[in-house]
């Protein structure tokens, strides 16, 4: 998939699930459940066990019905290791200038973090896709990304850390183009209690507070799978 594809598929879902989980199979498992209420990005932080392999096994899995993203990318060499496993986008919670350029000469979707307004202006201007503001609910969660937005509402800002099903609206109606939603949304005792229903069915209310705040219709619904 191209990157400008990519990159409307993310904007278009307005939301990624941060899959920090332990094992490929309970990853599997959780992608299922949000590919079910048509959340089809995920990210896979590299902090995980096994994160490569995970991420490959996924994409594969998945093909591109699922973008598979690699998170907490912090240099390059990390960069090219999940290019090579498939990876569809690429995420940090810090800026680092030479993995956003290597990122754009490999025509790979990439979002830096970034916290203060010189940190964002200059992820934006080595390249970054969106910047990532991490950790957004230290400094006032929405508030602060509407500070941010409003001198700088060229640029696109991905909030995460601290997005909940109480602030997401509030953080679309701030100005994120997109949220990084980590453990309000990826449930992993829901998981293994086989009731990928209620992680498909939390999906669906993020984004229904997402196309509301958006002012967006509505999406058709769900097929709702169950593990075992």
């Amino acid at each position: 998939m191209q990157k400008s594809e990519v990159l409307a598929q993310i904007r278009a879902i307005g939301i990624v699930p941060i899959l920090r989980l332990s094992s490929a199979r309970d990853a599997q498992a959780m992608a299922e459940a949000l590919h079910s209420a048509h959340i089809d990005a995920i990210e896979i932080p590299l902090d995980v066990p096994d994160a490569v392999s995970v991420i490959s096994n996924l994409v594969q899995r998945f093909d591109d019905k699922v973008l598979v993203g690699a998170g907490a990318v912090l240099d390059v060499e990390a960069a090219n290791t999940v290019i090579a496993a498939g990876a569809s986008f690429v995420t940090s919670p810090a800026f680092n200038a030479e993995v956003v350029k290597y990122c754009n000469e490999t025509d790979l979707a990439v979002f830096p973090g970034a916290l203060t307004p010189t940190e964002v202006v200059s992820a934006w201007k080595t390249g970054a896709d969106m910047v990532r503001v991490f950790p957004c609910s230290a400094l006032g969660g929405p508030n602060y990304l509407k500070a941010l937005k409003a001198p700088l509402p060229q640029i696109d800002l991905f909030p995460s850390g601290g997005v909940t099903l109480q602030n997401a609206a509030a953080f679309i109606e701030a100005g994120a183009c997109v949220l990084g939603v980590g453990r309000d949304l990826v449930d992993l005792v829901s998981l293994r209690e086989g009731r990928a229903d209620r992680i498909a069915e939390r999906a669906r209310l993020f984004m229904e507070l997402v196309r509301d705040a958006r002012g967006d219709a509505p999406t058709p619904p769900p097929v709702v799978v169950r593990t075992r």
